[in-house]
């Protein structure tokens, strides 16, 4: 495989850009256009060679020499990985945030506190979005909420009181 330079220069930037990559997977994809330029010891590799000498797969080989051909060193560059479009839009997502925010409504079944199936739910009826819970955790998580919260005190609940009854208890160990 036999890959002609673009740019005279492009030797040179790629040896410097070599020497100085911190990221081992852009270290082998500059050493897979260089060594498809040069060769080892003045000898033309062929895919699997190359493929062979890199540890990498042929497929990897071709990818890279085929981007190097088409757009030069720049082809060379990791680009960003596209991911899925996220399923509530910014303005969603605060209008989103907010609701949980409000607590429930008489629509949501008479709960006291709304959890992930009710978020679910949410989700399905206000916005249309169907989501697994699993999914719905995350967008929580990503809005700042959690579900993971410290159980509310009763009303009720008297500190001092309970530290009387321990310190009155017949029957518990002193400390």
């Amino acid at each position: 495989m036999k890959v002609q330079l673009r740019d005279p220069q492009d030797l040179s930037e790629l040896l410097n850009r070599l020497s100085n990559e911190d990221s081992a997977l852009q270290r082998d994809r500059l050493r897979v256009v260089l060594l498809a330029i040069q060769g080892i010891d003045g000898q033309e590799l062929t895919r699997p060679q190359l493929a062979q000498t890199l540890g990498r797969s042929r497929q990897f080989v071709d990818e890279w020499v085929k981007r190097y051909r088409r757009q030069g060193l720049a082809g060379l560059e990791p680009g960003k990985a596209k991911g899925n479009p996220p399923s509530l839009t910014p303005e969603q997502q605060a209008v989103f945030k907010a609701r949980l925010l409000a607590g429930p409504t008489e629509s949501d079944g008479g709960v006291c506190t709304l959890r992930g199936k009710q978020a679910q739910r949410i989700l399905g009826e206000e916005f249309g979005v169907s989501l697994k819970i699993s999914a719905v955790y995350d967008w929580m998580h990503r809005v700042g909420l959690s579900c993971l919260r410290p159980r509310p005190r009763h009303r009720k609940n008297d500190p001092p009181a309970m530290e009387q009854w321990l310190e009155d208890a017949p029957l518990l160990s002193r400390r």
